[in-house]
Order: C-alpha cells, then structure tokens, then sequence
C-alpha cells in the first residue's frame, strides 16, 4: 500500500507504519533491521509532520541518515525501495565525483536540478495515466476525419429557398452510420494497412550554444520564452500507415490535455515535501586532519555538499527548490576514513547513524531464494524463455553460498555482488547452450556446482580474474 504524497492527499490514514515499512523493505532486502528500522522512522515522521500545523511543521526538519558498511550489502537498495515505496522523487550520486578535473562548487547543485527533472518525468506520466483514455478517444476522432472526411454541411436552405427542410437528414444518417462503421473497423484492425496522410511536425534544434558559467542554469534567459517560434518545428506531410498514425495523434492529444505548469509546480512540491537524495561514497570526500593534496579538494567538496544537506534554495529550469526539507541518505563503507574525518558541520546534518553488518553464508542462502526478485528466479525465469525448465537443488543454493563466501574470504569483500559473478559462472554453459539442448529439463544439484566452479575456487589467481 503506498504512502500517499502532499499533493495526491493529506490523510495518512492509509500510510504504512514502520512496522509494515519494514516488512515490505524485507520484501527486497535481507537482514540489515537497523538500517530499514532507521528509514522507517524517517519515513513515518514524514507522515506525522503532514499532521502538524503549517507553522510547526516548517521548522520540523528531517533527521538525515548516515549508513556505514561495507559494498554489497544493501545500503542503496535499501533507500531506492524505500523511495519506491513512498512514490517519492529519488536520485543516487556518488559524492566522489565531484572532486574529478573541472568540478566546481556549483555542480553539486546538480544533484537536485536532477532530482527535479525526475519528478517532472513523475508526475507527467501521472498525468498522462489520468487523460490517456481521453487522448485516445480524440485521436481516434481525428484520425476518423482523416479517413472519413466529414461531407460539407449544406448552406444551401438560405441559398435556395426551393429545397425542401430537412432533405439532408438522409445524408447525415448515412454519413453518420458509415463513420461507425469506419469505427468498428478501426477497432478490429481490420484498417492497420491502409496509408493515411499527416501533418506531423518535426522537432526544431537550435543552430547555435551559449557558453558561460558551469553550467546551463546560470544562464537565466529563457529561450523558448524570448523566441517561442525558434523552438516550434516545421510541419511535414508523411504517409503513415493506421496504426502509427493513431500513436502519434494519440501522443499529441496527451500533449494538448496536460498542463505543464501545473505538472511542474506540482513536482516542485514533490520535491520539496518527499524527495530523498542518496549521497554514495561519502567516505571518498572525507579528508583526514592536516592532510594536503587531494584532501584540500575533498574538504572542499564537502563544504559544498553542507549548504544543500543543511537547506538552501536551488535554482532550477522549473522554479525555485528549497532543500530543507528533502531527506538526504549518505552511505560510505569508511575503510579508509571513518565517519569523524568529515567536517563537523556536515557531521551534524546526519544525526541518524547505522551501521551494516557484512554478509555471510546464511545471508547469501536467502538472498537466492526469499526476495520477489531473487537471483534463483531470475534465472530460472530467463532459461524459461528458452523452454528449459531449471532446478536448482537445497543443496546447491547452499553449495553456491559457500563459494560466494569464500571467495569473498580469499580475494575482495564484495558482499552479495559476488553472488552475480558466481551465478554467471555457474550457467554459463546452460545460458550459452541453452537454444540448442535437447533435454530441456535441468536440474542443478551440488556436484554440478562443484564441477562448475571448484577449479576456479581452487586457483586463488585465476578467482580474481573470473569472480
């Protein structure tokens, strides 16, 4: 059940308790209770804030979250549901690209023009779900009176006075029974190969650039708005067949019946109220005291990064965006640095702090098997598409988690990643035979796996290669 958004409602009456938060996260994600319990709470105080009067609730902040542990266990799997779950805006960022050649301080603004561009995508496809059934039913209309082109009214009882009133009811019924027709038709797919002709209008790029300040968005002249015939396109005559005549008369409809303006404003709010910004490798920017060189560079990033956790106003195509209120989730493995070496400002925006555990054999177990999408489905689902039905044995998902586990052991920790490598490993005889076997019943059991990766386990060099 989704967590209704500002705009859609203000009843939370319907929202999901943490408790059932985290039983759907548990859905997608295993083990990891503290950092689901954690969003949780972030996420239902969101709700109980919509409670609150205007007043009270404009000062009530969101208690951001620092999730600490290392790769491949879940960290952005975690947020990314969670932001699935709540319908909210997400976009994920990796801090450590803004210390790369040519960055400046304005380009971490990027992360929430982005995160704007996404809402708008959101909340147009919305829009387009609510007017489509009209859209279509315009365009079906329209491409009627391209086939059936309606027969011109007669003037003619003002003109001639000698024709009798009402002669031209015949005609209209006839018309009007052949256009039903026409529609049945249409409907049937009986008319997809006839060729129509249309005025399609094509997409207008402009011949020149503008180059100042780092990016697009310091440029504050609207274009469109100061030379709105530049943008327009030409029209051209095509001849298309129904059905793609129908799609794009269908398309321009959707266009005509959405309001822009409001799904803007309507995504500025979004944003504003439920965006989640998930800020990757916040360990990579995390300068260590009286360090010189890149660190200077990493401190730097990091004072940029402050403003817009702490809440500022971010000029963007579709308006102005006040980040107050947007739950910012950083995530950092802090092999290297710890969570202390970053600046004590930006140390006091994420007061939520959670640690997550390392995965092991137990983990791996269920991760192949308990969640919607887990990779044992996965498989088994694609090798279907061939008409080969997979097995995988309870011994050979236990024998796959040992040697994801010791690999992980022997060569690099990459948590549940290293389950991808293994399963690609395993069927890649099943994957690339698959078309051509003849026994199309499969069966994976533990000397299967054994035969299949043992060699590789076995030769420590080569497993770095391969897995």
């Amino acid at each position: 059940m989704p967590i209704y958004l500002p705009e859609t409602t203000r009843s939370s009456t319907e929202a999901l308790t943490p408790r059932q938060i985290v039983a759907e996260l548990d859905k997608y994600v295993i083990g990891q209770a503290a950092a689901k319990r954690a969003v949780a709470i972030a996420l239902r105080n969101r709700t109980r804030r919509q409670k609150l009067a205007p007043d009270l609730a404009e000062e009530v902040a969101p208690k951001n979250i620092l999730m600490i542990g290392p790769t491949g266990v879940g960290k952005t799997e975690i947020a990314r549901r969670l932001a699935r779950l709540a319908q909210s805006p997400f976009i994920k960022v990796e801090a450590s690209k803004f210390t790369e050649v040519g960055y400046v301080g304005r380009d971490v603004e990027s992360m929430v023009r982005d995160l704007v561009e996404l809402a708008v995508g959101m909340v147009r496809e919305e829009k387009l779900e609510e007017v489509r059934g009209k859209a279509a039913a315009n365009a079906e209309e329209r491409l009627l009176d391209i086939l059936l082109p309606p027969s011109p009214s007669p003037m003619s009882e003002e003109r001639d006075p000698n024709l009798v009133r009402g002669a031209g009811a015949p005609a209209e019924d006839r018309a009007s029974r052949t256009r039903e027709s026409f529609r049945e038709q249409l409907r049937a797919g009986r008319l997809d190969n006839r060729v129509v002709e249309l005025d399609v209008r094509e997409k207008a790029f402009p011949s020149f650039e503008i180059i100042a300040g780092s990016s697009v968005e310091e440029v504050d002249i609207n274009l469109k708005d100061m030379l709105p015939g530049l943008f327009q396109g030409k029209s051209k005559r095509r001849r298309v067949k129904v059905p793609e005549a129908l799609e794009y008369l269908t398309q321009e409809e959707e266009q005509k019946l959405i309001d822009m303006e409001t799904v803007s404003r309507t995504a500025v709010e979004r944003v504003e109220q439920a965006g989640i910004i998930f800020i990757d490798e916040i360990d990579k920017v995390a300068g260590r005291e009286g360090s010189h060189g890149p660190d200077v560079s990493r401190e730097g990033v990091q004072r940029d990064i402050l403003p817009i956790v702490e809440g500022t106003t971010v000029n963007t195509k579709h308006g102005m965006i006040r980040t107050d209120h947007i739950l910012f989730i950083a995530a950092g493995a802090f092999h290297v640095s710890k969570p202390s070496d970053l600046i004590p400002e930006l140390q006091g925006r994420f007061p939520i702090r959670v640690e997550l555990e390392a995965l092991g054999r137990d983990e791996f177990v269920r991760i192949l098997t308990e969640p919607r999408s887990a990779l044992v489905k996965q498989y088994t689902a694609l090798m279907d598409t061939e008409g080969i039905e997979l097995r995988f044995t309870e011994g050979a998902i236990h024998r796959i988690a040992d040697f994801a586990t010791l690999v992980n052991e022997r060569t690099e920790n990459i948590g549940a990643r290293r389950l991808h490598t293994v399963m690609e490993k395993l069927l890649d005889e099943i994957s690339f035979e698959g078309p051509d076997l003849v026994n199309k019943d499969v069966t994976i059991d533990e000397a299967y796996v054994t035969k299949m990766l043992a060699d590789i386990v076995k030769n420590e060099d080569l497993s770095r290669y391969i897995l």
